[in-house]
């Protein structure tokens, strides 16, 4: 990071560190060309198709635990589709800059934000290549309706990708369940994190 700019709260080990802080602070104090990938889980700000419903706890909108069981809110996912595609947009870009030539990056959505998060993509510069998908394999039944078991990765590049990437084919379907033992709310299973990884270059 840049001089001056690491946050109040960060922890780190060897070979990694966490930051806690504002995206949109923190992704303009990296310096520009040193990140091999961005693999990222943002707030989805959905959960409803009207406002009050999306303006909810994210307990209330992405968890069956009861109050007793629930596990901590987070911050951040109460925009409206508009204002979140915006804010997207501008961390997108920052953190681009900070990305090297070719990089490529993930990005978990659901179904709701879909368009908007392949829109915000492109509007920061990358170029959008593809989607995979996390199946889940269970959802919530609703007569009638076809199951809402995926999630997806969206995913592009910070300009071209060169096809001589020390990278093999990476599947375009992942299937595992939730996690079981979860400490966050909206969290992913390990294994398939392990897995999407993988497009990153070795050693990146």
């Amino acid at each position: 990071m840049k001089e001056g700019t690491y946050p109040e709260e960060y922890t780190e080990g060897e070979n990694w560190k966490i930051l806690h802080g504002d995206t949109l602070k923190l992704v303009k104090a990296f310096q520009p060309g040193i990140f091999d990938a961005v693999i990222t889980d943002p707030p989805y700000a959905s959960g409803g198709t009207k406002q009050n419903e999306r303006n909810r706890t994210t307990n209330q909108k992405y968890s069956s635990m009861s109050a007793a069981n629930a596990l901590p809110d987070f911050d951040g996912d109460n925009k409206d589709q508009r204002s979140w595609t915006h804010w997207m947009a501008e961390w997108l870009y920052d953190v681009r800059k900070a990305c090297k030539k070719g990089a490529p990056i993930c990005l978990f959505i659901d179904w709701r934000q879909y368009p908007s998060i392949t829109d915000a993509l492109q509007w920061a510069g990358w170029i959008w290549r593809g989607t995979a998908v996390w199946d889940k394999g269970n959802s919530r039944p609703q007569k009638g309706r076809f199951r809402q078991q995926a999630e997806y990765i969206v995913w592009g590049s910070n300009g071209p990708m060169p096809i001589n990437r020390p990278v093999s084919c990476l599947p375009g379907v992942f299937r595992y369940g939730n996690p079981q033992n979860r400490i966050h709310v909206t969290e992913k299973p390990l294994q398939l994190m392990k897995d999407v990884i993988q497009i990153c270059e070795p050693r990146g």
